[in-house]
C-alpha cells in the first residue's frame, strides 16, 4: 500500500495497477486491488476553503464525511446527501456516488459536486466539472475509482437548522402500504426510509416501520443519542441465524404499539445507526457476511420485491437491518451511478457458503428480469452479465478508464 500525504505527491504509477483506498467502508472488493497497488488517501485530509455564506466547501479527497460535519454543522450547514455511514472519505463518496434517505428530494451525492481535481497516469492533473473535462467528470462520479486519483473536491452543502430530525415512525402491514406511504411523503418529508421484516411470511410479508423526517430546531439529548456501544469479542460462530432473526424482527416490529409515533431523533442515530456500534460486523462470526443491495423500476417494484422477500423467507436467512427505500426521478450526472428511479432493497446475509450464494443468485435473477441493478459498492460476487445489465453506459465509461488503474472488482466483472 502506498500512503499519500500531500496532493502534490505523485504516486508511483509504474508500480502496477493502482487504486485509491480511502477508509475501506465498501462491503465488497470494489476498494480492493489484489496483486496491485493501493493508494491510501486518508493522508489527504486538509480543508482548503469554506464559504459560510454560500455553503461551498473545498477539501482534499481523504477527508471523512464525519470531519466535514464536525466542521460545518456549528456554522449551520450539513451534507446535501449522506449515506448510512459518516466514516467514508469524500473521494469514496464520489467514486460510489453514494445516496441517502433524501434521494427523492436531492438525488445522489454527485448532483452536489461542483468539481474536482483528477490526477491521471496518462494526462496528469485535470480539473473536472460539468463545464470542464465534462466526460471525465461524468465518468468519475460513480466510476469506482477507475478514472484516476481524485485529489480535491468542491462540494455544495445545504443549510441545517440544528442537529435534530423531527418526524414520525409509522407501522405498515405490507408492501402496498409501504409504497402508498412513500408516495404520500415525497412532497412534505425530506427523509424517508423503511425497515422491513424480511422473514415475515404469508399475511405479514412486507410489514415494517416507515420513518420520515425533516431537519428541525427541536432539542434532543446528544448524550443519550450518540453513545457508542461495542462488541468486544469475536464469536466463534455467527450470532445471526434464523432463531435470532425471527425473535429480533418480531420484537422490533411489535415494540411500537401505535400505528404512528411522533419522533425527535438526533441526526447521528437517524442517519448512522451502525456507526454507534463499534465492531458490529463481528456478530456475523469468522465467516463474515454478504451485503446485497438492488434497485428495481417502480412499474414492477412491488411484485419484484415481494418475490425477493418470499425467497429470503423461504431460505430462512436474512438481515436485522433490511432497508427499503424509494429513489426519486432526479438523475445523477454520473455515467455509472447506481441510484435511479425505483425501489431499492438492502440487506446483510450471514455467509453460509453455497446456500447464501444460491440465494443471492436468485435475487440477481429477479433484479435482472425486472430491469434493475445491483450496487457495486456492496457487492462481492455479482457476475459480469449482471454488472453489464446494471449499467447501460458501461461501454461509454470504458473510454475514460485510466490505463494504470484497476481493482479486484473490475477484473472480476470483465
Amino acid at each position: 500500500m502506498q500512503w499519500l500525504s500531500d496532493r502534490s505527491q505523485r504516486p508511483n504509477f509504474e508500480a502496477g495497477h493502482c487504486l485509491a483506498y480511502g477508509n475501506g467502508r465498501s462491503y465488497g472488493d470494489s476498494c480492493l486491488n489484489e496483486h496491485g497497488t493501493l493508494l491510501h488517501t486518508r493522508g489527504l485530509d486538509r480543508f482548503l476553503a469554506f464559504d459560510a455564506q454560500t455553503g461551498i466547501l473545498e477539501c482534499e479527497a481523504g477527508v471523512l464525511l464525519s470531519e466535514i460535519i464536525a466542521m460545518v454543522l456549528p456554522r449551520g450547514w450539513f451534507l446535501a446527501v449522506t449515506p448510512g455511514t459518516r466514516l467514508v472519505t469524500v473521494g469514496g463518496a464520489v467514486a460510489n456516488d453514494v445516496h441517502g434517505k433524501n434521494h427523492h428530494r436531492s438525488g445522489s451525492f454527485g448532483r452536489h459536486l461542483l468539481g474536482f481535481e483528477l490526477l491521471r497516469s496518462d494526462t496528469g492533473l485535470l480539473r473536472c466539472s460539468a463545464a470542464e473535462n465534462a466526460e471525465l467528470f461524468a465518468a468519475t462520479i460513480g466510476g469506482l475509482g477507475l478514472t484516476g486519483l481524485v485529489l480535491t473536491v468542491r462540494l455544495q452543502l445545504r443549510r441545517m437548522s440544528g442537529p435534530c430530525i423531527s418526524g414520525e415512525s409509522i407501522k405498515f402491514g405490507g408492501l402496498q402500504e409501504f409504497f402508498s406511504l412513500s408516495a404520500e411523503s415525497d412532497a412534505d418529508w425530506e427523509y424517508t426510509v423503511a425497515w422491513v421484516d424480511c422473514l415475515a411470511k404469508k399475511a405479514g410479508r412486507g410489514r415494517g416501520l416507515f420513518m420520515r423526517g425533516n431537519h428541525s430546531e427541536a432539542r434532543v439529548s446528544a448524550t443519550a443519542s450518540t453513545g457508542c456501544l461495542s462488541l468486544p469479542f469475536d464469536p466463534p460462530f455467527s450470532l445471526v441465524n434464523h432463531a435470532t432473526l425471527t425473535a429480533f424482527n418480531t420484537l422490533y416490529y411489535s415494540r411500537q404499539r401505535r400505528r404512528s409515533l411522533a419522533r425527535n431523533w438526533h441526526y447521528l442515530p437517524f442517519f448512522y445507526p451502525l456507526d454507534g456500534i463499534k465492531n458490529w460486523n463481528r456478530i456475523y462470526g469468522p465467516r463474515g457476511f454478504y451485503q446485497y443491495q438492488c434497485v428495481v423500476p417502480m412499474a414492477v417494484a412491488e411484485t419484484a420485491i415481494a418475490e425477493m422477500l418470499q425467497r429470503i423467507a423461504a431460505a430462512g436467512t436474512g438481515s436485522f437491518l433490511a432497508v427499503l427505500k424509494v429513489f426519486g426521478k432526479l438523475p445523477s450526472p454520473g455515467l455509472m451511478s447506481f441510484p435511479r428511479e425505483g425501489a431499492t432493497l438492502a440487506l446483510d446475509f450471514p455467509n453460509d457458503g453455497d446456500l447464501t450464494l444460491k440465494l443471492l443468485s436468485e435475487l440477481d435473477t429477479i433484479t435482472l428480469e425486472a430491469g434493475g441493478a445491483v450496487y457495486p459498492a456492496k457487492d462481492a460476487r455479482m457476475s459480469a452479465q449482471m454488472f453489464a445489465a446494471s449499467f447501460p453506459a458501461l461501454e461509454r465509461f470504458r473510454a475514460s478508464l485510466d490505463p494504470a488503474f484497476s481493482s479486484s472488482f473490475w477484473r472480476r466483472v470483465q
